[in-house]
């Protein structure tokens, strides 16, 4: 049986922030399954109106069923950024051209987690070659230090909801509701986002944060950290009911797409080869 609200799938491995979304989605009438582990998309397989929660090698073997469009920043977004807006050089290069560096960088895999997110000494100290092909494409910037971090839930351009997530790279989650860096943060990001908020799909997560000058121990800088896909992202402190604002956008019916969104949407290709 369809709702005429739809529902809200998600991936079988339990977080917090997934409870706090079933609780929500509940709350607005949205029924909840979470999918089995085995055996496809489940009773959601052939309904309507299906929104996604979850990581994205099981959405691979569901996404077909549930037929929702994956919206995700492009993997390059934050390599073309101004430095204004990130304070660091950031650089797209492939795994192997990875491995030639001599000096410590910050090196991620820019959207799955093949590999450990982590300031590495040298190219050197990065996976065995054995493991990964030379051609994975990685992102590499600047070894900085953030005295705050914060995610933020972005709709149309607006920050619907956001959170302290860390302080000086160590879970720290609280509010932004309140916050002594409320203002600034959502100064920073409505100037961000009114700049460069067209390269980003229409519900993402934004994570901005402080920076620190190293020599003087004084933080001077608000920066773009990353973006993400809000369908994968932990809310931490953020209010659950509009994060899901958000999150449903981000993984909703393919049907309800907006066309600016299509550039953004996860491929089915690309969705079988996460798994």
């Amino acid at each position: 049986m369809v709702t005429k609200h739809g529902f809200l799938a998600l991936a079988p491995q339990y977080t917090s922030t997934s409870e706090l979304l079933s609780a929500s989605a509940r709350r607005r009438g949205l029924d909840v399954e979470v999918l089995p582990a085995q055996g496809g998309a489940g009773t959601a397989l052939g309904r309507s109106g299906g929104h996604y929660y979850g990581g994205p090698v099981f959405a691979a073997r569901v996404v077909d069923a549930l037929e929702v469009a994956l919206l995700e920043p492009s993997d390059d977004w934050l390599s073309t950024l101004p430095c204004e807006y990130t304070g660091r050089r950031i650089a797209m290069a492939t795994l192997g051209e990875a491995r030639c560096l001599s000096r410590p960088a910050f090196v991620k895999p820019p959207s799955d987690k093949s590999f450990p997110a982590a300031v590495y000494t040298s190219g050197d100290r990065l996976p065995a070659r054995s493991e990964l092909s030379p051609e994975v494409p990685v992102q590499i910037s600047d070894v900085v230090t953030w005295a705050a971090e914060f995610r933020l839930y972005v709709l149309d351009g607006e920050v619907r909801a956001g959170s302290q997530y860390a302080t000086f790279g160590r879970l720290d989650a609280r509010r932004l509701d309140g916050h002594r860096h409320q203002d600034a943060v959502l100064a920073f990001a409505d100037d961000f986002l009114a700049m460069c908020g067209s390269g980003l799909p229409s519900a993402v997560v934004v994570d901005i944060g402080l920076l620190t000058t190293p020599e003087h121990g004084a933080a001077d800088q608000w920066a773009v950290v990353e973006a993400n896909m809000a369908w994968f992202s932990n809310s931490y402190a953020a209010d659950p009911d509009r994060v899901l604002d958000v999150v449903l956008r981000s993984a909703g019916p393919r049907r309800r797409m907006a066309e600016r969104d299509r550039r953004f949407c996860r491929s089915i290709e690309d969705a079988h080869l996460a798994g």
